[in-house]
């Protein structure tokens, strides 16, 4: 499914925002399994930045379930999500690794956003969710995203 055409359905928009919604509980459960691991004595910023984080993205999937019930459409267990996750979890456990893991994360969050209210704003179509409460929502996630990869930064400049 691309986002490079107007959105043309409610099948459509509901479709993105179960990709939206997938998204999260990816970054939520990475970004909780990296605070679980992280000694917060130790690195107290990172811990913080990591729980922050996961708790930023259970609260983006709560947004976005929001609105998929206003389409009358399902969407991925968080626990399904935590499952295929940790099964596959390879990523580094250093501390760049961890913190390039969480800029990728918030960067690809930050586009996704970026992308489907652009192609929402191209859409002539009418939704069954509002249109206004709907770009609302969306905006504001990119926003916190666009945040959080100004933090994960200014986290790794502090640290050279």
């Amino acid at each position: 499914m691309s986002l490079t055409q107007p959105i043309a359905s409610d099948h459509q928009l509901a479709r993105l925002l179960q990709i939206g919604i997938v998204l999260e509980e990816v970054v939520e459960a990475r970004a909780g399994k990296h605070a679980a691991e992280t000694d917060d004595t130790a690195d107290a910023d990172l811990a913080r930045l990591l729980e922050d984080a996961s708790a930023e993205s259970a609260q983006h999937r709560r947004q976005l379930e929001e609105l998929l019930a206003a389409l009358e459409a399902d969407t991925v267990p968080f626990e399904e999500i935590q499952t295929l996750v940790e099964a596959q979890y390879e990523a580094d456990e250093d501390f760049d690794g961890v913190l390039y893991d969480q800029l990728c994360n918030e960067e690809t969050a930050y586009k996704f956003y970026d992308d489907l209210i652009e192609s929402i704003e191209a859409s002539e179509t009418s939704f069954s969710v509002d249109r206004t409460r709907l770009l609302e929502t969306l905006r504001l996630i990119r926003e916190e995203e666009a945040e959080g990869v100004e933090d994960v930064t200014e986290l790794m400049e502090a640290r050279l």
